[in-house]
């Protein structure tokens, strides 16, 4: 019996580093462009998510989420860089009015609840929405986070948002978090616990620097988490 709960201990233990590995390995992958705009490559396609302020080498897309049509996360000058006639974008669509500019890309309309298969990578809309702060991303515009899941990682970017009761329901490898106090959270504190609402291994700050918010902030919401979460905070990519 004592053989079989060490066998049993070792394989929870191997398990358990596997799953660090992985979110380690999507942490490591990430590259933030300042606000809420992220690119990877860990999932196999060339993924972004709200892209907006560009350089020019930055890399073509196959696949770009956006999480609403406000400006900071939306730019039509940045999708005109990376999309290619392969580029699939997925987006509520009042964004659509916008993306009809971006002639070269196929467009998938997403509600919260709602997902699609791109390129092998599992895409899911979740709820992005203010409770108390309802003029900036009022819940009956259906705008949305993302859920990002492929080669054994979950990534979440959480848009543009307060904390909400939904986020208890996801489970991820990363998680994506607004710090911005005027807009999306009422205090770093939401923040980080939203981080823990999505069972977070790593969690990396965004929102911040640009309008709102600061990397006084960002170092506020690892310090919050520190010895339950892993938190990253990133230095834009140039």
């Amino acid at each position: 019996m004592r053989r079989v709960l060490c066998a049993l201990a070792a394989v929870l233990l191997l398990a358990a580093s596997a799953l660090a590995g992985d979110a380690a390995r999507l942490a490591d992958s990430l590259s933030w462009y300042g606000q809420s705009t992220f690119h990877t490559a860990a999932f196999g396609p060339s993924l972004y998510i709200d892209p907006i302020a560009l350089p020019d080498t930055a890399p073509k897309a196959d696949i770009i989420c956006i999480t609403h049509s406000h400006n900071d996360h939306l730019s039509t000058d940045a999708l005109k860089k990376i999309a290619t006639d392969k580029t699939v974008i997925i987006a509520p669509r009042d964004c659509n009015s916008k993306l009809k500019f971006v002639d070269k890309a196929e467009v998938i309309n997403l509600l919260p609840g709602e997902g699609a298969d791109v390129a092998g990578v599992r895409i899911e809309a979740v709820p992005a929405y203010n409770i108390s702060k309802t003029k900036f991303h009022p819940k009956s515009n259906k705008w949305v986070g993302y859920v990002v899941s492929g080669a054994g990682m979950t990534l979440y970017h959480a848009g543009d948002t307060e904390r909400i009761p939904e986020m208890q329901a996801i489970d991820c490898d990363v998680a994506l978090m607004p710090l911005g106090q005027t807009y999306t959270m009422n205090s770093v504190a939401d923040a980080a616990q939203s981080a823990s609402d999505v069972k977070a291994e790593i969690a990396i700050p965004m929102h911040y620097g640009t309008g709102e918010g600061s990397k006084t902030d960002a170092e506020k919401f690892a310090q919050l988490l520190a010895g339950q979460i892993e938190t990253r905070i990133l230095e834009p990519t140039k």
